[in-house]
């Protein structure tokens, strides 16, 4: 078949021309692309997004040769928007030498993934989204050269054109230094006109890659205003021609190709860093934090992750973390930071990692890591080399691209230790260092660090301490503001609560699933169009502070307790985040004395196992704790509440337990001493009973503690309410009683220490009597006779930290 004749093809471009000028000049409809193009002049931009959606329903012909003749049809459209511009505003077409076209809507067939992207899309528009995976530098490209000849006095001028540009065939890419009599030019740099450039590269996304295959990838380029768009991690939506690039093999033109997405629309799947608030929005945030009628962090504390029971204490840790504290650079330069670091420690089951995704849904920037999964450098940064130029050059980790953001690193213990040691200098310092392979540079890094793991021995071994479970180095400890020992323990009360939430979960249908449905098989239904009116939708949609109650997702017993909904929360965080709140002298005193209690504390009471050194440190963390808690309150000052709570939260840490609870029990324990001891001893089934009254409000006592069945030291201060079943001696004077009791509790505490040991050293959950007295009075100055052997074992069993049979000792 004969080629057309070139008059044609230049009588059907000027058609199109016009076709695409009476499309952008609608002053007689509703002038929508006249005020997009004067808002375009405006900007001082020179590239207009158009729908395809309206030039469909104008112009279906026009619309249908655009999608599938791309080229040709892209050329016309641009040289009629630079027309529409010149008579609009004939100075400010003159400015640029070409103005761009960006599409938009819904592509259908065209709407495909890189694996779907085949040989038949060449020369098409197509829709093409995935996950930025690679981005190279930005770097100029040469458009227009301009010589200057100082023999002959002339100007030459040279424009060069590559398989990149849409209009010309490509130019050779010879870069002129002589004429054609041999004079030497000389560039005029000023004069030259230079375009930025840049390659990404897409991959397929997970969910939409068939099952047991590799995601497939694609290389997307980018000109002009279209560069530094994106970052990689970044999930987008590229709209382009698609073309292909002769391959050269050994300076011969190969038969295979390479294929390449010429892009003229970059759009952002993602969700926003900067969420849009209106009117009403702000008005219901500012009403929610000045409400009296509830505690505002509680509150928030409280919806965070809905769908996990419990944790109350590592909620509000996780809420002051998203809120954050105020970073301050002093005039010498040292930087004391505001982003508070969380590791959680615990056993497997016990949603560590649940807690991590909703932070991940909730924060404005949060990247995702693993121990395994991640080195040294690819949480900090790597020097690489470039495939284009050969140069060396920087590529960002993780924490680098999490800046301002949350880093959370799932399975933080499987990391080795070289690895751990490169994020030292970013948990507190908030910059990377890098001085490698000849390139000396510092990357901001101001990241919160939200870390979990398992103990060493992968579940906790109650017969180490806390130091030795979690098996990391103190200097990296330290780092972490708030450590928290989550333990899987055995309790009927809780685990029925837990099975009734977890079950709830499984039978809740979302408000448009009906019970009884068939799920789907693939995947949801797939929007071939740019715009999700999901989206649009939820815009126009009044902004709803508390979740509907529902009983299967809320329980039954919450129906007072409101939840505050996740699109509220992120707005919540995003304005309270902005507010900087100033310490006064009254909160600032109690935090000094705490902090130095604290320090008493760790030093003294060696029979309360810390989790992690309290050093100068924690009173920083203390700081940053209370101005969370301000942040969360929307307060400008931070106050003596906000103190408390923040001493509360290093306390549970710590110690894993409140410290100021303690003593208010221990109070209360002794009151209940004293009326017992007035009530006649009844028989051991009463006793029972009375045991089994007390354990519900010793949990409420506890409400978030981790009970230790184990820690022999801890239920110290629970001992008056087993002393009333310790055999007396008629003395008739109190205080010979109270002498004895003195002497028992000493003894008690001493024999705990040597039962201890016992089972450590044997390795075993029981213990003969016989083999007991031996191994506790061996090397022992002051033994224990058989009958103070039998009232600890006693009191011990009341305790249900033992139980006896035929002489031999278990351990609960």
């Amino acid at each position: 078949m004969a080629a057309p004749p070139a008059g044609l093809e230049d009588a059907e471009l000027r058609e199109a021309q016009r076709d695409y000028l009476d499309f952008l000049d609608d002053e007689e409809d509703q002038g929508i692309y006249q005020s997009k193009v004067r808002d375009v002049i405006s900007d001082n931009q020179y590239r207009l997004i158009v729908s395809i959606n309206d030039l469909r329903r104008k112009n279906e012909k026009r619309a249908n040769r655009l999608l599938s003749n791309a080229f040709e049809e892209l050329v016309a459209f641009q040289r009629a928007l630079k027309d529409f511009v010149a008579s609009i505003d004939a100075t400010y077409s003159k400015q640029y030498e070409e103005f761009y076209i960006g599409l938009e809507g819904s592509f259908g067939s065209k709407h495909v993934t890189p694996r779907t992207l085949t040989s038949c899309f060449l020369g098409c528009m197509v829709c093409v989204e995935g996950i930025v995976t690679k981005c190279s530098l930005v770097r100029p490209k040469i458009v227009r050269s301009v010589h200057y000849c100082p023999a002959t006095k002339k100007t030459i001028e040279r424009r060069y054109t590559d398989m990149t540009t849409l209009e010309a065939f490509p130019s050779s890419s010879v870069y002129p230094t002589k004429d054609e009599e041999n004079n030497p030019l000389e560039t005029e740099f000023g004069l030259s006109v230079y375009k930025d450039h840049q390659t990404v590269t897409i991959q397929e996304m997970p969910e939409k890659a068939p099952a047991g295959q590799l995601p497939r990838s694609v290389d997307i380029v980018l000109d002009d205003d279209l560069v530094d768009r994106v970052k990689p991690g970044d999930r987008i939506q590229v709209i382009g021609t698609y073309r292909c690039l002769p391959g050269k093999k050994g300076g011969y033109t190969s038969g295979t190709f390479r294929t390449i997405l010429i892009a003229c629309h970059v759009k952002q799947m993602s969700k926003e860093v900067r969420p849009l608030y209106s009117a009403s929005d702000v008005a219901k945030i500012k009403r929610f934090s000045k409400s009296r009628s509830k505690d505002v962090f509680d509150q928030l504390s409280r919806s965070l992750a809905p769908s996990i029971h419990g944790h109350e204490y590592i909620k509000k840790a996780i809420l002051c973390m998203l809120l954050g504290g105020v970073e301050k650079v002093l005039e010498n330069g040292s930087r004391i930071r505001g982003d508070i670091n969380i590791l959680l420690i615990g056993d497997p089951s016990v949603a560590k990692s649940q807690l991590l995704r909703y932070v991940l849904s909730t924060a404005p920037r949060a990247i995702p890591t693993t121990g395994r999964g991640s080195s040294g450098v690819g949480l900090t940064a790597a020097v690489t080399t470039d495939q284009e130029t050969g140069e060396r050059r920087l590529e960002a980790g993780a924490m680098v691209l999490a800046d301002r953001g949350v880093v959370c690193i799932d399975e933080f213990d499987k990391m080795s230790d070289i690895d751990r040691t490169a994020i030292h200098e970013v948990m507190e310092q908030g910059r990377v260092t890098i001085a490698k392979a000849g390139i000396h540079a510092r990357l901001n890094a101001r990241c919160s660090v939200l870390a979990a793991a398992n103990p060493v021995y992968g579940r906790y071994d109650q017969y180490k301490t806390p130091m030795e479970n979690i098996g990391l180095q103190d200097s990296l400890l330290s780092r972490f503001d708030l450590l928290f020992i989550v333990l899987d323990q055995m309790d009927p009360e809780h685990d029925r609560e837990i099975s009734d939430h977890v079950l709830r979960m499984h039978r809740y249908r979302g408000p448009g699933e009906q019970d009884g449905d068939a799920m789907p098989l693939g995947s949801a239904i797939e929007i071939l169009a740019t715009d999700d009116p999901n989206v649009v939708q939820e815009e126009d949609q009044e902004l709803q502070v508390y979740e509907k109650h529902d009983n299967l997702l809320h329980g039954p017993r919450r129906h007072k307790e409101k939840i505050v909904s996740m699109e509220f929360m992120r707005k919540y965080i995003h304005v309270a985040k902005i507010i900087k709140p100033v310490l006064t002298q009254e909160s600032a005193n109690y935090i000094a004395e705490e902090y130095s209690r604290l320090r008493s504390q760790d030093q003294i009471s060696s029979d309360i196992a810390r989790t992690s050194p309290v050093t100068a440190r924690t009173l920083e963390t203390l700081i940053r704790l209370s101005t969370a808690h301000a942040k969360a309150r929307m307060n400008k000052t931070i106050d003596l509440q906000d103190a408390e709570a923040a001493v509360e939260l290093v306390q549970f840490a710590y110690f894993k337990k409140v410290l100021e609870k303690e003593k208010k029990r221990k109070k209360q324990a002794e009151d209940d001493t004293e009326t017992e001891e007035e009530e006649e001893p009844e028989v051991g089934e009463r006793r029972k009973k009375r045991r089994k009254k007390a354990r519900p409000g010793d949990q409420e006592a506890k409400e978030g503690e981790s009970y230790d069945p184990y820690d022999f030291s801890d239920t110290e201060e629970e001992m008056p309410e087993v002393q009333a079943h310790t055999p007396k001696t008629p003395e008739p004077a109190e205080t010979g009683g109270s002498q004895k009791s003195e002497l028992a509790d000493s003894r008690l505490k001493a024999f705990k220490a040597g039962l201890l040991e016992v089972f450590r050293a044997a390795h075993a959950q029981s213990v003969g009597l016989k083999s007991l007295m031996e191994s506790i009075n061996r090397d022992n100055p002051d033994p224990f006779s058989a009958a103070e052997v039998k009232v600890a074992l006693e009191r011990m069993q009341d305790d249900n930290q033992i139980m006896m049979s035929d002489d031999i000792i278990f351990l609960i």
